[in-house]
């Protein structure tokens, strides 16, 4: 069910100085530039910055997951003992994702985005 890793997530508080920061530090402009979320295509990978703190016990990144359907693949992982962490929701453009806790308190996310592709070697 799983495809791959896609999306990491920093939650980085002032997203301005960090879209800055890391445009600089990848030698590029982010691909999607929001206040909620700025968006960088990094060899074909997703580094995503957000404006909010870190959530209670995450003091890192969410990783997000590929899959074909987020709403499945959340309930799934759900019906396997995981914890509701961030319901599916949609970010806009049918890019849907949603993240649980697991069982042994990491936090594990999905995402279906239709607009995804790896760079053509």
């Amino acid at each position: 069910m799983l495809q791959g890793l896609r999306t990491v997530v920093y939650p980085v508080g002032n997203i301005t100085k960090a879209k800055l920061w890391y445009s600089e530090a990848l030698h590029q402009e982010p691909y999607f530039d929001e206040p909620f979320y700025v968006g960088f295509n990094v060899g074909g990978y997703e580094l995503g910055l957000v404006p909010d703190a870190p959530v209670a016990g995450q003091c890192g990144p969410i990783t997000y997951w590929g899959v074909p359907d987020a709403h499945a693949a959340y309930t799934h992982l759900l019906a396997l003992g995981a914890a509701a962490h961030e319901a599916i929701y949609d970010v806009g453009g049918g890019v849907l994702l949603g993240s649980v806790q697991d069982p042994f308190g990491n936090l594990l996310g999905v995402i279906e985005n239709p607009h995804f592709r790896l760079p053509a070697e």
